[in-house]
């Protein structure tokens, strides 16, 4: 089997097997399963995977996106993929929630139900997009790099790679340095993708075994609505605008997408799916770093369809749960305040409740009501993770087929990129260590 399917196995059996677990009532405060195999075996197999990929993020962005720009070579080149990543990522966000709110309105989750919030909910403040601005340039490059902040190390990788393409022929040894980095980036990507099927059995097992199926229940409406927006966008809308504005094949396109919409689902962050949604859509679909590498981590911390959509479902389920009439004006405000906090919140943790808070306050619905809907959360999070990364892929795969920089004959491949079992170049790895004697003899 190939990875993929490993995975997609792997992915069915830990849901069965967190359901067991769930509905046997093995996981139980205090019981043995929950504390040595939920909370101890899955747990800290889970907790691993996750580490090792978000341990990736930082350098494979940096080495990436410096290669990119270098690959480049023109400045304004570099501009015209920055703003054609921008608008098309505000333009998939605002079709999101409008698909949302569409779908919610027609089915109207949570009509008749005088709910009040079982769980109490305190908004944190959104910081103002001001600030967002200016803290783009980070004061302390260390800093940035240490606590994984995205839009600066992305700041930081472009203005460091345009400084080496006005250095000249000085810079080629420092180029042809990132370029190997990068590579052996990509590889270490392959080391941490080959336990995969693992990891992922061990995170779908605990986060199904933890899922009440009675919470499930009660809010089949919300969920239900929810889970059918997010995947006609999927399907739908972005397969749409794919076709529309690159003329690539959707099947393809969703074929190879797979496992980082795996990991995506797995993971519940796409800043921990980076290495793998780079891999994708440069090694498997052919689109070249020098693009891949800015509109890939730039997505996501910018792109937030997924988040998008739970604010438009989630603001028309606790309007009817508590008997508030938003009317038109106040859905269009929900739409524009979801494009503009996508932005705002750029890079901040739990940035979908934030978001979803400040949608509730400018529309005068009660805050609170978001504790009707946080059991369920973590559930949703990973299948919007899913359509997040999707997202960026397909505005990647738009702006590098309109910048002359995907390579069909790869995309066309189906077998092209797939990472099979690890193998490891005897000859070569020989050969490097012949030349590093030699150094150090010499």
């Amino acid at each position: 089997m190939t990875l993929t399917q490993k995975v997609l196995w792997s992915m069915l059996l830990g849901i069965i097997v967190g359901l067991v677990i769930n509905i046997g009532g093995w996981n139980n405060e205090g019981s043995f399963v929950q504390e040595y195999v939920v909370g101890g075996i899955f747990y800290i197999i889970g907790k691993m995977f996750i580490t090792a990929l978000k341990m990736l993020v930082v350098p494979l962005v940096f080495f990436s996106l410096i290669s990119g720009v270098l690959g480049i070579g023109d400045v304004r080149k570099l501009g015209s993929v920055g703003v054609k990543s921008f608008g098309l990522y505000m333009l998939t966000t605002a079709i999101a929630i409008a698909t949302a709110i569409g779908l919610a309105i027609i089915v109207a989750p949570g009509s008749g139900a005088n709910g009040t919030a079982t769980t109490t909910f305190i908004a944190k403040e959104a910081p103002p997009l001001s600030e967002v601005l200016i803290n783009i340039i980070p004061d302390n490059v260390i800093h940035a790099f240490a606590y994984g902040n995205m839009l600066q190390i992305i700041f930081f990788s472009i203005l460091f790679g345009i400084s080496l393409l006005m250095v000249g022929k000085k810079a080629q040894n420092i180029a042809e340095g990132v370029e190997v980095l990068n590579e052996a980036m990509m590889h270490m990507v392959n080391i941490i993708m080959s336990v995969a099927p693992v990891a992922v059995f061990a995170l779908l097992a605990k986060a199904i075994s933890e899922l009440g199926l009675d919470l499930l229940i009660s809010l089949a409406g919300y969920v239900l609505v929810l889970v059918a927006a997010l995947l006609l966008h999927l399907f739908g809308t972005l397969m749409i605008l794919l076709k529309l504005f690159s003329g690539l094949s959707p099947k393809m396109f969703l074929q190879k997408i797979r496992d980082a919409q795996v990991f995506a689902f797995s993971t519940a962050s796409s800043n921990a799916t980076i290495p793998v949604t780079l891999r994708s859509v440069t090694k498997r679909m052919g689109v070249d770093n020098s693009v891949a590498s800015f509109t890939v981590p730039f997505g996501a911390t910018i792109n937030m369809d997924g988040t998008a959509i739970m604010q438009g479902v989630a603001t028309v389920f606790i309007a009817n749960v508590y008997g508030v009439e938003l009317g038109l004006s106040g859905y269009l405000t929900v739409i524009l305040m979801s494009v503009l906090a996508s932005v705002g919140t750029a890079g901040v943790p739990g940035v979908g409740l934030i978001m979803l808070s400040m949608v509730f306050v400018q529309v005068g619905l009660p805050v609170e009501g978001i504790g009707l809907i946080l059991g369920v959360d973590r559930l949703l999070d990973m299948i919007r993770t899913s359509v997040n990364v999707t997202g960026d892929a397909v505005v990647t795969c738009i702006v590098a087929k309109s910048e002359k920089e995907l390579d069909r004959s790869v995309f066309r491949d189906a077998k092209a990129g797939e990472v099979e079992a690890l193998d490891i170049d005897e000859a070569e790895e020989e050969g490097l260590a012949d030349i590093i004697h030699k150094t150090e003899e010499g």
